[in-house]
């Protein structure tokens, strides 16, 4: 069960799922600018532009991404980008 200061990301590319876990927030390139999801954010879709996806997990631990473009949807806890 997820921490409340938690919430579930799936980052995934046509046949590879990168990352699939609890993460405390998640920093990402937004085609208006960067921005930063937490736990139990609003709603959202959005497209992405390059950059770096910055993943914090629960652990402390930092992952990265590379991107070089797509789609986070953002509802009830879960996040999901689509690269």
């Amino acid at each position: 069960m997820a921490a409340q200061n938690t919430f579930h990301l799936t980052i995934a590319s046509v046949g590879e799922t990168r990352f699939d876990g609890e993460a405390t927030s998640a920093t990402l390139p937004g085609a208006a600018g960067e921005f930063t999801i937490l736990a139990h954010h609003q709603p959202l879709v959005t497209t992405l532009k390059q950059g770096t996806i910055t993943v914090h997990i629960q652990d402390g631990g930092t992952r990265e991404f590379p991107v070089s473009n797509g789609v986070l949807e953002c509802s009830g806890n879960r996040v999901v980008v689509l690269l």
